[in-house]
């Protein structure tokens, strides 16, 4: 009986210290909400060909069959059930605080398109997780006196900026050379300092017909695809804009990290889909603006174009400074484009009175301000991500140390902002 008894405690002991499944193996609750969520974004894709940007998770994941109605109701109960669930059950905080936020979008982005219209500032609100600033027109009235100083010639502002930047325009015929050189050098400053996947890589393209300037396909596994629009003259200053913004250390470089780091080592799947309509956004855009200075700071942007890109564009160099010095005083003037957006979306003017709004306080030539328009029709308030996301994610950088004389430092927050899971309110 002794013997039995002992046997027994022996196998019992043995039993509680063999390993069984490694625990950290198993899909947790919040894995299986992230499964569901990307699932729910994919679905509500099928209805509206903007709303996913990117998506490189399981193919068995897409859905097989679209509705012959949009199944607004049933995609709201799951967005909230969701929210809910996420709320109730253990995790990353920072994980579900993003979560809950990119939900919320979801479910308003779900109203739109069923036909709510929400005012330009609540839907700003409820997709990117900010609250739109509104200046006065006497705001922007007293930056056009510094543009009336600084630009030489007589007349009509706008006739005398747009003759000015006219000598600035790339020739169609070296428009890829330059565009390319511009991304080997924004690739090369970014590759210095981080360690990107040794298989990343982007296609470039030149398309038409669009309502945006430049665009970045993320395909997944470190790919892009960068398409750049042809339809309007481009100005050589785009050339470092451009390559950085959808490249590096712009949009290519914040989607390869995401996955290499939330996707790839943590096993977030909901990073897999990148629902466009959402704080996620908000981040991407003012990241990839703020990254055009990360790489390319100060007069070393300008030292590097007038060496290199002018000659290749075939530019006189010698108007450089002033240029740029220009160019400083109209992106003080980027927050007049929301103003645009807000009144035209809001219905108080015209598509033809806020292209004229453009033409008067950020100097488009008429046919650009109109293009601009189509803009705001495709992607709403989605305007206040470039230049109020980009101010967020600066102040964020250097107060984290990440200052102008600290370089170092500012990729180093820059990077770390760019891995991780962000929202507005994550960063204020």
């Amino acid at each position: 009986m002794k013997k039995t008894s002992l046997w027994i405690l022996q196998l019992l002991i043995f039993i509680a210290c063999t390993p069984t499944e490694q625990t950290s193996d198993r899909p947790t609750a919040m894995d299986d909400i992230a499964e569901r969520y990307v699932k729910l974004m994919l679905e509500i894709g099928q209805y509206d060909s903007d709303f996913i940007d990117a998506y490189y998770g399981p193919e068995e994941w897409k859905p097989e069959i679209k509705k012959d109605t949009f199944p607004s109701g049933d995609f709201i109960e799951r967005a909230n059930n969701l929210i809910s669930q996420i709320q109730s059950v253990e995790g990353d905080k920072d994980r579900k605080f993003v979560l809950v936020k990119q939900l919320i979008a979801a479910r308003t982005k779900v109203e739109i398109i069923n036909g709510k219209v929400y005012a330009f500032d609540e839907e700003a609100k409820l997709l990117y997780d900010v609250e739109p600033p509104s200046y006065p027109e006497s705001y922007f009235d007293s930056l056009l006196l510094d543009l009336e100083n600084a630009l030489p010639g007589e007349g009509n502002l706008t006739d005398r900026y747009n003759e000015f930047v006219d000598q600035f325009i790339i020739p169609k015929d070296r428009l890829d050379t330059v565009f390319q050189t511009a991304i080997v050098e924004a690739r090369s400053r970014t590759m210095s300092r981080y360690d990107l996947p040794e298989n990343e890589n982007f296609v470039l393209e030149y398309v038409n017909n669009k309502s945006w300037s430049g665009y970045n396909y993320y395909q997944g596994n470190s790919q892009s695809l960068i398409q750049i629009n042809t339809d309007l003259p481009i100005k050589i200053s785009r050339a470092i804009d451009l390559a950085c913004h959808e490249g590096y250390p712009g949009h290519h470089v914040f989607n390869a990290l995401l996955e290499q780091n939330l996707v790839n080592n943590k096993g977030w799947v909901e990073y897999s889909v990148y629902p466009l309509f959402s704080p996620q956004s908000l981040i991407a855009e003012g990241s990839a603006n703020y990254g055009i200075d990360v790489a390319f700071p100060g007069e070393e942007r300008i030292r590097y174009e007038k060496e290199v890109l002018f000659p290749l564009a075939g530019l006189d160099a010698s108007q450089a400074d002033k240029y740029y010095e220009i160019q400083a005083l109209i992106g003080k003037l980027s927050y007049a484009g929301n103003e645009a957006a807000r009144m035209y979306l809001n219905g108080e003017i015209s598509r033809e009175e806020a292209a004229e709004w453009m033409v008067k306080y950020q100097l488009n030539e008429y046919e650009r301000a109109l293009q601009r328009t189509r803009f705001f029709d495709q992607y709403r308030s989605y305007v206040i991500n470039y230049n109020l996301g980009k101010d967020l994610v600066a102040n964020y950088v250097e107060s984290q140390g990440g200052t102008t004389d600290q370089p170092e430092k500012r990729w180093e927050v820059f990077k770390e902002l760019l891995s991780n899971p962000n929202t507005a309110s994550t960063i204020q």
